[in-house]
């Protein structure tokens, strides 16, 4: 299983790593550079969507074909949470009839909701659990 943590590298930074070799800079809206992290939870369902619905897109479209996700959904900072995010695929669909166009919003609805853990992790709520462990050094 790959390894995930972040480590403080200043005021309200972080980054985030993985035992792959894996970097993401994560902080506040306030610096550039970062992404904050309700956006790296939101392009995380963007990319779990694309990567679920790769398979049925490519045998439909080729596998050249270009897509888009594009992911939004306000905080509210009363309950510090998003109530909603919304989802955009951006396709070229000219090459297919209306009816193999609905067929495949049909086949790729089908695919994220069976396969996107992020999207079902977030629709169906999940247990989190914190602690404090003392360090070591």
């Amino acid at each position: 299983m790959t390894k995930l943590w972040v480590e403080r590298t200043g005021t309200r930074r972080y980054t985030g790593r993985s035992s792959r070799g894996a970097e993401v800079l994560v902080g506040s809206e306030d610096v550039d550079g970062v992404f904050t992290p309700g956006e790296l939870m939101k392009i995380a369902l963007a990319a779990c969507s694309g990567m679920s619905s790769d398979a049925p897109l490519a045998r439909r479209l080729g596998d050249d074909y270009q897509a888009t996700i594009e992911v939004s959904g306000p905080a509210d900072r009363e309950q510090e949470r998003y109530p909603h995010l919304a989802e955009t695929l951006v396709l070229d669909l000219s090459g297919l009839t209306e009816a193999e166009a609905e067929r495949l919003r049909v086949v790729v609805n089908r695919a994220i909701d069976q396969v996107c853990t992020v999207g079902r992790t977030l629709k169906s709520g999940t247990e989190v659990s914190f602690e404090i462990a003392e360090s070591q050094s």
